[in-house]
Parts: structure tokens; C-alpha cells; sequence
């Protein structure tokens, strides 16, 4: 368990941080990011609700055509943004694949360096993001406790919607209580 100011974090790993309309510009608004790694020294984790408009097989040739709709690269936070990361679900309880790291749950990282032929009978999702979001130890909790991110459960196909624009309204709509009044947060308070 981490500790921030004498609050008590359970581990995010797996969960959901939704961005609170707090944050209004740049890639974190309207954000909806996927815990993929959280401990005392920090967390990593992916934007799963912004598409680029490059296709992965711009990028990625030999993973063309691979992955989940919409096919293409997601920016996946403002770190490492050079950089591919491959996120994917394996089903059942069959062991990792070759090239597969587990996570948590379904989900993996896969090395995107391994030969596509190799992975992709096991996987039932591939999501490719340039970048990934990041987190030195206790930023995260801080940013929570001060009222950034809303820390929520993850559903099984909120990683591979083909339908990312709409998916910070339904992740909150789904929340208990006043929570889910948050979606219908006008774009600009100012219009309202």
C-alpha cells in the first residue's frame, strides 16, 4: 500500500482514471486511462480514448491490419512518445504466449517485436499506443487526492472500443450515484 499525506491507496493496477472536468486541456482532458502498473515507486499507464490518425501499419508494418478497431496508433500518454507499446488481451487461462507479458486480468504486453504469426492466434484484442502516461511515486495518489482523476473499475471492452470518442461519458454514466451526472458536463462550462 502506498501512502500520501496519511491516506491510505489500495494498488490501481487494472483500474480506471477518469479525468474530472478539473482538467481541461491537453491529452489528460476527458481522459481515460488504463492502469497498467501502480506500486510505491510509481504507476504506468495508457490513455485508452485518443486515436491518432496513423494507421499501425505506418508504423508497424508487420502488424498491419492486427489490431482492434479502429487500426490505428492511440496516443497513449505524454511519456516515451517515440515509442510503441502493445496492450492485449489473452482469454482463458492458457499460459502467456510467446512474446506476451502478463499484467492483470486478460491483459499483457506484447513485444511488439515478436513475429505477429506467434501472437495473434491467442489474443483477442490488440490495442498499439505511441506513448504511455507516468507517474513518480506518490503523483498519482496526489493528483487523485486533489480531485484530477476519478479512480473507477475497468470493463473488458473499455480497452478495445471501436467507439473511444464517446468513452469518458459512458464510463461515467455506468458510475453509481452523482458520479454519473459528471458525463453530461458541458464541453465548455462557460455555454451552460
Amino acid at each position: 500500500m502506498d501512502h500520501n499525506g496519511g491516506v491510505e491507496f489500495e494498488n490501481l493496477s487494472g483500474r480506471l482514471l477518469v479525468a474530472t472536468p478539473m482538467i481541461d486541456d491537453g491529452i489528460f482532458r476527458r481522459a481515460v486511462v488504463l492502469v497498467l502498473d501502480h506500486g510505491p515507486d510509481g504507476a504506468q499507464g495508457v490513455v485508452v480514448n485518443k486515436p491518432s490518425a496513423a494507421d499501425v501499419g505506418a508504423v508497424l508494418p508487420t502488424w498491419a491490419g492486427h489490431a482492434s478497431t479502429p487500426d490505428v496508433l492511440f496516443h497513449g500518454g505524454p511519456v516515451a512518445t517515440d515509442t510503441a507499446l502493445g496492450v492485449v488481451s489473452v482469454p482463458g487461462d492458457d499460459p502467456e504466449p510467446l512474446g506476451v507479458r502478463h499484467l492483470f486480468g486478460s491483459v499483457g504486453l506484447v513485444d511488439l517485436d515478436t513475429p505477429p504469426v506467434l501472437v495473434l492466434p491467442h489474443l483477442a484484442g490488440l490495442r498499439v499506443f505511441a506513448g504511455y502516461a507516468g507517474w513518480s511515486a506518490g503523483q498519482l495518489e496526489s493528483e487523485v487526492v486533489e480531485g484530477s482523476w476519478y479512480v473507477v473499475d475497468a470493463e473488458p471492452l473499455d480497452l478495445f472500443t471501436a467507439d473511444s470518442d464517446t468513452l469518458w461519458r459512458r464510463v461515467l454514466r455506468r458510475q453509481p450515484d452523482r458520479l454519473a451526472y459528471v458525463a453530461y458536463y458541458p464541453d465548455d462550462p462557460e455555454l451552460n
